[in-house]
């Protein structure tokens, strides 16, 4: 998100009991009916979507808003603790059992044995925005990049405009006992840190490193030397990322080890959007009514209340006034709005204008087992080397004149496609309005060939949303559902959705999960800021209602084995923007699979799919040196099915795990 300040979401409403919303299935597709290990019963189900789409319209509410889902479903909905209310909760990272969930006020850990019931087993009021986190071993690494986060975690903020009390940057604390964690090193940056990475590189296990992504006001340097402003200067803390070095035995010893400008001669991008019909309608009908619109990265918004009457009251008060504002005061606000909006935006209007390109990244997503990242950076999307961690290089650069703001990127598994999505507006703006255009807002899939990105197609969540929902494209993750390329991702209120880019140029979506707008009268912050997979469940971070744990349920679009084959990659811990690459350990799921795959695409003819399924029967029914015959001698079928079949490569792979299933102990 990158928002200038999170929505106060939760008011007097946060008395009421959190009433257990039913969450209406869309069709028979969602039953939860186990299916037979062997049996090809998801092609009985309908691969069509539910039509009309339930997620429209909707019942706003908090806590009691009406929900939809398809080929998913709720295992918990779990509100936040006390003081963590009515902020804004952020990332996730995960650690064993337990989920450590971001928020503006700190971070809350969640102990998941049970999905069904997370327990709450610590939260750590630490107030800073937005307090990404990311976890390995006994280190919690947690993002500060607001002027007002403090090194004390004091909820007082900072009033001076330089002061040793500051954090912005990235706080360390040793979590060996996560229920008393100790800050163990804070290290300052000229930018603050909106989002970090953690890498792990496999060739260096003796520390980590740490990609800060900052996009926020360059700090003065009297209160850190070396922040300079100028961006003609050749020190300037614009057009550059920091990278930490962590060594893991001293942690106190964590420092920034190089600033790469990896984009500082990138020109600006090409930009062909403009606002949508309805955006443009909305703010002509605000400037008749009197309303305050400020100009934001090009664009004409409309200030919320929330924006601009703390403003209008401080006013009032600086001339010792009671009461209303008067004309007078809205004028002094209206004009006072431009320069506030360049300083909560990074005087990133002002950079733009003398050195137009990119200053900065929103997130970079390291894939540290094919050496490559993907950096979503203003308006562009980057292809890095990292085989050098504190030297990364740029090796690709693509923009789109469709997109607004590059988020955040995803690999595929293999390492041949990745996938931008664009926040358009900061995550703050709907849009998935029926009017809005299909590629604004959207993610953009691109194959990688020879380091090089190639655009493909564009993937939106399909249902159209009220003017009352911030959607856009935001965090997700892969989903190891072998041979294919599945993820699930947030869309704020737009909701949960899980869709296949294994066809790049067709990607297509299987399961989805909805609750209407938090406020159906106004825009009220709230929805799901990422969802990730982990471990076979699906772990969302709700915004303004706490913590969603869901799973998929079998469709003619996803078997149960191939869920299964997902379940059994299991990790120890998982950072999102540090990717996995995910590995299948030997099972007849697994196998299944890949049967149900050939049968779904046709790529095996029906008997000899047939045939394989009798011969896992078989094969699992039996024991010891009978199933290694078994197993073997079905290898061996299938190597010679290859030959013949629509799809050879995929039979090829299905051989191979049949082989593996052979051997395994």
């Amino acid at each position: 998100m990158v928002s200038p300040s999170p929505a106060r979401v939760l008011s007097a409403t946060l008395g009421l009991v959190c009433a257990a919303a039913s969450v209406r299935p869309a069709n028979a597709q969602g039953s939860t009916a186990a299916q037979p290990a062997g049996a090809a019963s998801a092609q009985k189900m309908s691969a069509a979507a539910p039509t009309p789409d339930p997620r429209v319209g909707l019942r706003a509410g908090l806590m009691d808003a009406g929900e939809a889902a398809w080929n998913m479903r709720v295992l918990s909905k779990t509100p936040p603790s006390e003081k963590f209310l009515g902020s804004t909760n952020s990332d996730l990272a995960f650690l064993g059992n337990q989920v450590f969930q971001g928020s503006y006020n700190g971070y809350q850990v969640w102990d998941i044995s049970n999905p069904a019931k997370p327990v709450l087993t610590f939260a750590n009021y630490c107030p800073a925005s937005q307090s990404d986190v990311s976890v390995y071993k006994n280190l919690l690494f947690v993002s500060a990049e607001g002027n007002t986060g403090r090194i004390d975690c004091g909820a007082q903020g900072v009033k001076d405009t330089v002061s040793a009390d500051r954090i912005r940057g990235v706080r360390v604390f040793d979590i060996s006992d996560v229920a008393h964690p100790r800050s163990v090193a804070n290290v300052q940056t000229c930018r603050g840190s909106h989002t970090h990475s953690l890498l792990v590189d496999p060739k260096d296990p003796a520390n980590v490193y740490v990609y800060v992504s900052g996009s926020a006001p360059i700090r003065s340097a009297s209160e850190l030397p070396g922040c300079v402003r100028d961006a003609n200067d050749p020190n300037t803390a614009r057009f550059r990322i920091e990278v930490i070095k962590v060594p893991l035995a001293h942690p106190e010893q964590a420092a920034i080890v190089s600033s790469p400008r990896i984009f500082n001669d990138l020109k600006a991008p090409p930009t062909a959007h403009g606002a949508a019909p309805d955006d443009q309608a909305e703010v002509a009908a605000a400037r008749a009514r009197g309303a305050f619109i400020a100009n934001i990265m090009g664009q004409e918004m409309v200030l919320p209340p929330m924006f601009v009457q703390p403003m209008l009251d401080s006013v009032v008060k600086a001339r010792g006034g009671t009461g209303a504002a008067t004309g007078a005061d809205s004028a002094a606000v209206r004009a006072a709005i431009p320069a506030m909006i360049a300083r909560r935006m990074g005087d990133r209007q002002a950079a733009n204008a003398s050195h137009p390109g990119v200053t900065s990244c929103h997130d970079i997503t390291l894939y540290p087992a094919i050496g490559l990242a993907g950096g979503a950076c203003e308006g562009y999307g980057l292809l890095l080397d990292i085989h050098d961690p504190a030297h990364p290089t740029r090796l690709a650069a693509v923009s789109d004149s469709n997109f607004s703001y590059w988020h955040s990127a995803t690999f595929n598994n293999d390492g041949t496609k990745m996938l931008f999505s664009d926040e358009w507006g900061g995550g703050g703006q709907p849009k998935c309005r029926a009017s809005d255009p299909h590629d604004w807002g959207a993610d953009a899939i691109f194959t990688i060939a020879n380091h090089q990105l190639q655009f493909q197609s564009y993937y939106k969540m399909s249902a159209p949303q009220t003017p009352q929902e911030n959607c856009v494209a935001h965090n997700g993750s892969l989903i190891p559902i072998p041979g294919r390329d599945v993820m699930v991702q947030s869309w704020y209120q737009g909701g949960i959705s899980v869709f296949d880019w294994t066809d790049a140029q067709h990607p297509r979506e299987i399961a989805f999960f909805d609750r209407g707008p938090v406020d159906s009268t106004r825009m009220a912050m709230g929805g799901t800021w990422s969802a990730y997979w982990y471990n076979g469940v699906i772990v969302s971070s709700e915004i303004a209602r706490g913590l969603d744990v869901l799973e998929l349920a079998p469709s003619a679009l996803l078997s149960q084995n191939e869920i299964d084959a997902a379940k059994s990659v299991r990790l120890d811990h998982l950072n999102v923007q540090d990717q996995p690459r995910y590995t299948w350990p030997a099972s007849f799921a697994l196998a299944r699979a890949y049967v149900d795959q050939l049968e779904r695409s046709q790529g095996l003819a029906a008997g000899q799919v047939s045939a394989a399924r009798q011969a896992l029967a078989g094969a699992e029914q039996a024991s010891g040196a009978g199933r290694r015959t078994a197993l073997t001698r079905l290898a061996a079928q299938l190597d010679g099915d290859a030959a013949g079949a629509g799809d050879a490569a995929k039979v090829r792979t299905l051989a191979g795990a049949v082989r593996d299933l052979a051997t395994a102990r």
